[in-house]
C-alpha cells in the first residue's frame, strides 16, 4: 500500500459511515456533494471544466449534480464510494502523479467531512510519512493562500522544521502539524490547531488581512 491508497481507502471508510446529507467545511456542499466532486476531480476532468465554466454556486454545479442526482439512493451513494476507492483505472496516467496531486486534497477534504458537526473532533493520528508529505505541499498552498498577505509568514512544526511561506521584512509565525497548517493555508483557519505568533503590529496587520481573505 501506498500513502496515497491508504488515505484514499480510509477516506472511502468515512464516507461509508457518515450522513450523505451531513455538512461539510466547503460552503454549499454537503457529503456527498463532496464526494462527487472528488470522483469527478479524479475520473471526469470534462465534467470538471464543464462546472467551472458554468460558473454556478456552490451546490448547483450540474456535473456534480448529475452524480449528486445517482447518488441520492443508498445503493447509489455506496456505489459512487465504491468509485473512489477504486482510484484511477490502471492504465490511467494519473497514477504517475496520483500521490502528489491527490494526497494533500483527500486529506483536507477528509478533515472537511470530520471537523464539520457540533463539537470539537480530535486530530487524526497520521504517519510522519504523511505529515512529511503534506510539509512538502505546502509551498505551493502557501503561495495561493498567502499571495497578498501585507505582512511576511513563517512556518514551524512542533519538531522544529521551519519555511518561509510570504517573505516580508516583518511577520508572523504559524505553528502546528504540517495537515493543520494545510488546513489553514487553504482556509479551513477556524478548525486548524495553529498557533499564531510575532509582535504585535505584525499581528494585527495580519489578522486585519485573514479576516476579509
Amino acid at each position: 500500500m501506498t500513502l496515497i491508497s491508504d488515505e484514499r481507502q480510509a477516506l472511502a471508510e468515512t464516507l461509508r459511515v457518515t450522513d450523505p446529507h451531513a455538512p461539510t467545511l466547503c460552503a454549499g456542499w454537503d457529503v456527498q456533494r463532496l464526494l462527487a466532486h472528488l470522483v469527478v476531480r479524479e475520473s471526469e476532468p470534462i465534467t470538471v471544466l464543464k462546472d467551472v465554466l458554468a460558473r454556478q454556486p456552490p451546490g448547483a454545479e450540474p456535473g456534480l449534480s448529475r452524480l449528486v442526482d445517482a447518488a441520492s439512493t443508498p445503493a447509489g451513494y455506496q456505489a459512487l464510494v465504491d468509485r473512489l476507492a477504486a482510484g484511477p483505472a490502471r492504465w490511467s496516467p494519473r497514477n504517475l502523479v496520483d500521490q502528489q496531486f491527490n494526497l494533500v486534497e483527500y486529506i483536507i477534504h477528509h478533515e472537511d467531512i470530520r471537523r464539520a458537526g457540533p463539537g470539537s473532533i480530535e486530530p487524526r493520528a497520521l504517519s510522519a510519512d504523511v505529515q512529511d508529505a503534506a510539509w512538502k505541499s505546502l509551498g505551493l498552498l502557501a503561495r495561493l493562500g498567502l499571495r497578498k498577505c501585507p505582512v511576511g509568514v513563517t512556518l514551524i512544526t512542533p519538531t522544529g522544521a521551519a519555511q518561509v511561506a510570504k517573505k516580508g521584512s516583518t511577520g508572523v509565525t504559524l505553528t502546528g502539524d504540517p495537515v493543520e497548517l494545510a488546513l489553514y493555508l487553504s482556509g479551513r483557519r477556524d478548525h486548524a490547531r495553529v498557533r499564531l505568533t510575532g509582535p504585535d503590529a505584525p499581528l494585527e496587520q495580519f489578522a486585519t488581512w485573514i479576516a476579509t481573505a
